[in-house]
């Protein structure tokens, strides 16, 4: 048992110390001796100890420190001696080496502060399922709300010139075990930055808990050992634990190897174990790992161990609080999941592995969610070669890379009801492609995510006749129908990257139809290709801008495909108007054309060639005949009211050139 510094006067201390000495055996422990177990299962006849040890039946006993002790037979007798000196009270018990107390005694160093005897190791009631089971991200029920008092009483402790005295502070508002825990947790979080230059001068550096203490940084040794030795001094079991993590500097895919290179804690509560990580809590360092940034994270609080093995493998496989383990090897083929991942309420991912093969060319990921969320996708740094469709509990995405090798996919989310436009990185994944698709050429154009969704919806686009991101036509011609809310209107453009059209015309290869609440998108392509239609919106009431709102990818593979565009429509062309002949905006030279619209609300219809030909209201609709030899432009014309004498144009064909 080391020594220990006390600061406050020995006879005004009472100090129960159980001394436990086993004949024989060394009480030393080699520093950095570790055991890694990387075998998830046992063989038949093979028993675990708690501690990470294997052994074969009969079991040898061992001691609290994991020790192999002789089971051979030896004396069932005790002596104990104790003696009291100053007010100091020492009790040796002397057991032989066959045996182990059971018993652990706590320290007591007055009022408010305590420390434990050598925490006991992982059992069976420690242990959680694996694979997570969406339950919880906690292992232990939180009630952060209950905790609000009490981390921003934390926040406010000044206290540095001991440890003992930063405790004693810190437990003037902690009354349970969990509170404890608690404020220790949020003033390491919230007080220690992470030593960047240490980090890379480790010969300056010190971990002792009064060193990290008084400097207020430190790497992940000193977190963990700060928060150890504070646990410990306020009576709770802790442990430092170490072992290999998927931090800074991770590669996807990548093995581990070598020393472990991170630390990490255990704590008891509850009669049971439970794990965090107070570097990961406190912030995060740059890309340059020049800077750090407090950036609290309540995610690595009291982890459930599921999620924690994510990017956590511990040393001794027992820490893992898992049943079954992991193996090394499926820690490094497991998908990494960072703490944004299930912070914004993802549930899973497919695939779950780091790496990715395309099939044809194409590689699919999918996400499922608890709540309705907006994803967004970077491929080496674009969101081109990809499809992605929102789900009401997720998204699907399809990645078609345009060039063989390895791309690094990532995938970025943020809540549905978030004000600010910042989508956090939640999946990474390097997408290994050995063909590519050149068919599956997207336009630049195309937003993500493609498609109507529970995001439309809310715009009040409802009930799509295409529920599919992609429409295909192998005519050139397709129609899109949607009812709208209340107090919608809408503008829709077309796109393309192989067409020489203005952005006017192209908007007018679309044809709105209302009907009703119901709206009907009529498209005619100008030419074969992949198209985009963007659909746009904005409150009738509303005299700003037009919002995006989504988009559709349209495929058609013919290439005798050329439709002209539908004819100009001027501001007197009502919204309820509809035109059922001629749809073309191009009429033929020399020939009588037969016109039919829908209108309401007109005292007279006219259609203007080189002569002018009335059309007749019949049955709700305006019909006639026209010719258009010795013309260019053919207008429609009407007369709103029978006491006006002038007409409005509300519509412009042109005519083909002899």
């Amino acid at each position: 048992m080391g020594t220990m510094d006390f600061k406050t006067d020995p006879s005004a201390v009472t100090i129960n110390l159980l001394l436990i000495v086993h004949p024989e055996e060394t009480a030393s422990k080699q520093k950095g001796q570790r055991e890694r177990q990387t075998e998830g299962t046992r063989s038949a006849g093979v028993q675990d100890d708690g501690n990470g040890n294997s052994r074969s039946e009969p079991p040898q006993r061992r001691d609290l420190n994991g020790r192999r002790v002789s089971r051979e037979p030896c004396e069932q007798t005790q002596a104990v001696t104790s003696y009291s000196n100053e007010g100091t009270q020492v009790t040796v018990e002397i057991h032989p080496k066959d045996t182990t107390p059971q018993l652990f005694k706590k320290l007591s160093f007055g009022k408010g502060t305590q420390r434990t005897e050598a925490p006991r190791p992982p059992g069976g009631k420690d242990l959680h399922a694996y694979p997570w089971d969406k339950s919880a991200l906690k292992s232990m029920p939180v009630d952060l709300q209950q905790f609000e008092k009490l981390d921003a009483y934390a926040l406010k402790v000044n206290v540095k010139n001991s440890v003992e005295e930063l405790v004693k502070a810190l437990l003037k508002q902690a009354r349970t075990d969990l509170e404890k825990v608690r404020a220790i947790w949020m003033w390491i979080c919230h007080h220690i930055e992470y030593d960047v230059v240490g980090y890379h001068n480790k010969s300056q550096l010190s971990s002792k808990p009064i060193d990290v203490l008084q400097t207020g940084k430190s790497i992940c040794e000193g977190y963990a050992g700060l928060f150890e030795h504070m646990c410990s001094i306020a009576g709770i079991q802790c442990m430092k634990l170490s072992g290999y993590s998927k931090g800074y500097g991770y590669k996807m895919g990548q093995t581990f190897t070598g020393d472990s290179d991170h630390a990490w804690n255990a704590v008891y509560l509850d009669g049971r174990w439970h794990l965090l990580d107070s570097t990961w809590g406190s912030g995060a360092v740059d890309d340059s790992f020049t800077k750090f940034t407090f950036r609290y994270n309540e995610f690595y609080f009291l982890t459930h161990p599921a999620l924690f093995i994510n990017n956590h493998f511990p040393d001794n496989s027992n820490w893992q609080l898992l049943k079954p383990t992991l193996t090394l090897k499926d820690f490094e083929n497991n998908m990494l999941h960072n703490s944004n991942f299930y912070m914004l309420g993802l549930l899973t991912a497919h695939p779950e592995t780091a790496v990715i093969q395309t099939v044809n060319g194409k590689a699919s990921v999918s996400v499922d969610c608890r709540s309705a969320t907006l994803f967004t996708f970077k491929l080496k740094g674009t969101d081109e070669h990809g499809l992605m469709t929102l789900k009401k509990h997720g998204m699907k995405l399809e990645i078609y890379p345009q060039k063989t090798g390895s791309h690094k996919l990532q995938i970025f989310a943020k809540p549905s009801k978030a004000s600010e436009e910042v989508y956090k990185c939640v999946l990474e994944y390097v997408v290994e492609c050995k063909s590519v698709d050149k068919a599956m050429r997207f336009p630049k154009d195309l937003h993500q995510p493609v498609g109507p969704s529970w995001f439309t919806e809310r715009q009040g686009f409802l009930r799509p006749s295409h529920p599919d991101p992609i429409i295909h036509t192998n005519d050139g011609r397709c129609s899109v129908t949607f009812t709208l809310g209340k107090d919608i209107s809408v503008l829709a453009s077309l796109h393309s990257e192989n067409s020489s059209l203005t952005e006017d015309t192209r908007r007018r290869h679309i044809m709105q139809i209302h009907r009703g609440n119901q709206i009907e998108l009529k498209i005619h392509l100008p030419h074969a290709g992949n198209f985009v239609l963007k659909v746009y919106a904005k409150k009738k009431s509303d005299p700003g801008n037009y919002d995006y709102i989504f988009n559709y990818l349209i495929a058609c593979l013919n290439t005798e495909v050329k439709w002209p565009a539908f004819p100009q429509s001027y501001t007197k062309w009502a919204e309820d108007y509809e035109i059922l002949e001629p749809l073309s905006g191009l009429l033929p030279a020399n020939r009588n054309v037969q016109f039919k619209l829908k209108m309401h609300g007109i005292a007279k219809v006219l259609v203007q060639a080189e002569n002018a030909y009335p059309l007749t209201q019949s049955r709700g609709y305006w019909e006639g005949t026209c010719n258009t030899s010795g013309c260019r432009e053919v207008f429609v014309m009407v007369h709103e009211n029978a006491n006006h004498s002038f007409y409005s144009h509300v519509l412009k064909y042109e005519v083909e050139t002899q």
